[in-house]
């Protein structure tokens, strides 16, 4: 055994470290961010994790969401609250 399987989860590992930092879990999607679910959406047919953009902030607790494929095409839209959404991020912040 190489414990190849070990190097690839600790990449992972780092870059949810480096995309969740404690700052981002705090800070509220605003237009235009990118956002992963936190729960299950089973309604919308969406699942914790998947990705999307903010499109139009509601209110002071909810956000329309749009969740794209890989082609760009939008599968679904929804009104998703602030609470069950986090900030991702693709560049590490400064210490």
């Amino acid at each position: 055994m190489d414990g190849g399987s070990r190097r690839r989860y600790g990449q992972i590992l780092d870059l949810l470290g480096a995309v969740m930092s404690e700052e981002s879990k705090d800070r509220k999607p605003a237009l235009l961010d990118v956002v992963a679910l936190l729960t299950d959406r089973p309604q919308d047919g969406l699942a914790r994790g998947q990705v999307g953009t903010v499109v139009e902030p509601l209110d002071g607790q909810t956000a329309m969401v749009e969740f794209s494929d890989d082609q760009g095409r939008a599968f679904a839209v929804a009104p998703c609250s602030l609470a069950d959404l986090i900030v991702l991020r693709y560049v590490p912040e400064a210490a």
